[in-house]
């Protein structure tokens, strides 16, 4: 019986690790819900979980929070047979539990950036910071604080929900713990009817709209443009919206632009050079 169940946690915590989800702590096979550390994670942070029944018809699940991953788990001949009700309960409150723990973690870190950006200062012009220099851009709006420029980011209520921190070499972050998914920085005003670009940087954003004089929805990143455009479409759903995407050497920024363009119906503009985005061509006295 010992061999048995030793080889069951063992062949799980295989499948976890084939799955990319390496767990070094004890494993138990006792029907409940675990949390525990997953290697790559900040020290100290619990993001994974898994429930595992090592009885005659071995079987669980485990799941790993920030890759979105989720594997249902069964061995030998158990692969035929459902998961039980109670764990199907048990999987089911610890989603609403996480959903929870987010919501509350987004409430304090959205309350968090608006103390931030009302005790920021402002930026009236482009020699107040090397990034704006560097790139050649305008303040337009943002504020500083502690050598970074900060760039507010909103969700689709148009409420401040996280800011993104520039430092002076370029470097970027956002406050930890708040909404980024769908959320923007608006450059100018977004008006239906009109024109509408949406990027990925800021710095791409303030040199496209200095460019056509259009307004600009900034998404932060590739992965961010359809979640976007999706929210620029139901604000503004007779706007003609462009997604001016990167051109990246891995690819993601055109596939990314072009798949956003497509879920809305709109169109995408990529620059011709490799590697480049709109501020770089731009700067280098290029048009759009």
């Amino acid at each position: 019986m010992t061999n048995n169940y030793q080889n069951i946690i063992d062949q799980f915590r295989a499948d976890m690790a084939k799955a990319g989800m390496v767990v070094k702590e004890p494993l138990f096979g006792d029907s409940l819900l675990h949390r525990v550390y997953v290697e790559g994670d900040r020290p100290g942070k619990k993001n994974g979980a898994y429930i595992l029944h090592a009885d005659n018809h071995p079987a669980g699940y485990f799941e790993h929070f920030p890759q979105d991953l989720k594997v249902i788990w069964r061995q030998g001949d158990a692969c035929g047979k459902p998961l039980s009700l109670a764990m199907r309960r048990q999987i089911e409150a610890e989603r609403k539990r996480r959903q929870r723990e987010r919501w509350q973690r987004q409430q304090e870190t959205a309350e968090k950036a608006r103390w931030i950006w009302q005790n920021a200062k402002p930026v009236f012009e482009t020699k107040q910071h090397p990034y704006l220099r560097r790139k050649r851009v305008k303040p337009y709006g943002i504020r500083t604080g502690r050598g970074s420029l900060i760039v507010p980011f909103y969700d689709d209520t148009r409420v401040l929900v996280n800011l993104q921190f520039i430092d002076a070499e370029g470097n970027k972050r956002f406050l930890a713990g708040g909404r980024k998914k769908g959320c923007f920085s608006p450059i100018g005003q977004p008006m239906d009817g009109e024109r509408l670009l949406i990027c990925e940087g800021w710095a791409t954003g303030a040199s496209l709209h200095e460019a056509l004089g259009v307004a600009v929805m900034v998404a932060a990143d590739a992965g961010n443009l359809e979640q976007v455009a999706l929210v620029a479409r139901r604000l503004y759903p007779a706007a003609e919206i462009v997604i001016a995407g990167d051109n990246d050497e891995s690819g993601v920024g055109q596939t990314a632009a072009k798949k956003a363009a497509l879920a809305i119906g709109g169109k995408y503009l990529i620059p011709a050079q490799t590697g480049a985005d709109w501020n770089d061509v731009i700067s280098a006295g290029g048009a759009v």
